[in-house]
């Protein structure tokens, strides 16, 4: 009798294992109760959040904490207990990893749609990678996770990339940048879009720490103008390299036994190498 009473009273809560993959986790109270003056362990790159029917309440950092009034104030407030409470109690308890997400992905599934000084609209296709990590644990629970048993990194994907996108369409529109010079400018990309993303990821109560634009996609009718000019400045340099040749060979042509010959000899390779 005595054993199964204890059993419904909770005397540690901690996460031991946390998952690489999950960034918010629900300790497993079920139906149980958490004694007055239990022992919260919380590891280092972990915070420990205290919910009351979803109201955020007392959040604890890293370290060994035992649980009182307290300890406990706003849990404490939101239940009305009076300072001499030591009854077992109810309350969710969620954990959040801390660590650095590192390399998380980001692309556009259907090509931006903006607009180019030289080429008109413009559909864009762009790809690249952000870290981030949990900076407000509370702000996160509030407005992105809830009241679920766990979320994982995956899950965060998604809001997270549309909020990229988002942002996206803007910073190419208003960079002034033409879109020939992009790949050029990935850097001057990066560092836009992570001063314009970093409020948005606080917002969700996260930080953004690294932003990388890797790789603008022209579409492949402007990619193709893109190389028939490439290919038209390199002719467009040989034609010079050639004239220059000739006319650097009429003075040493002179000096030599050819006489005009030499200068028409000249002449008749720059042209040769023109073609």
């Amino acid at each position: 009798m005595f054993g199964f009473l204890r059993k419904q009273f909770i005397d540690v809560i901690e996460w031991p294992n946390p998952g690489e993959d999950t960034l918010m986790w629900r300790f497993p109270a079920q139906d149980q109760e958490i004694q007055s003056g239990a022992t919260l362990v919380v590891r280092e790159s972990q915070q420990a959040l205290f919910v009351d029917e979803g109201k955020t309440a007392d959040m604890f950092g890293a370290g060994t904490h035992l649980l009182t009034t307290q300890t406990l104030p706003l849990l404490t407030n939101l239940k009305n207990w009076d300072k001499f409470f030591a009854s077992p109690f109810k309350s969710d308890v969620y954990f959040f990893n801390l660590r650095q997400q590192l390399g998380r992905r980001w692309g556009t599934a259907q090509p931006v749609t903006v607009r180019d000084s030289e080429f008109g609209a413009v559909q864009l296709r762009a790809f690249g990678m952000y870290d981030y990590r949990i900076s407000d644990p509370a702000k996160l629970f509030s407005e992105v996770t809830g009241v679920t048993a766990d979320y994982s990194r995956e899950q965060l994907d998604e809001p997270l990339r549309n909020v990229v996108m988002t942002r996206l369409a803007s910073v190419f529109g208003s960079s002034g940048i033409a879109f020939l010079d992009m790949a050029a400018n990935q850097v001057l990309l990066s560092q836009k879009m992570a001063e314009l993303l970093a409020p948005d990821f606080a917002r969700l109560g996260l930080a953004l720490e690294r932003f990388s634009v890797e790789s603008v996609t022209l579409p492949e009718a402007i990619q193709k103008a893109l190389d028939e000019r490439i290919s038209m400045g390199v002719v467009g340099d040989l034609n010079r390299y050639t004239q220059y040749q000739a006319a650097s060979a009429i003075p040493l042509a002179a000096q030599n036994e050819g006489g005009l010959a030499g200068i028409g000899a000249g002449v008749g390779v720059g042209a040769a190498i023109g073609q």
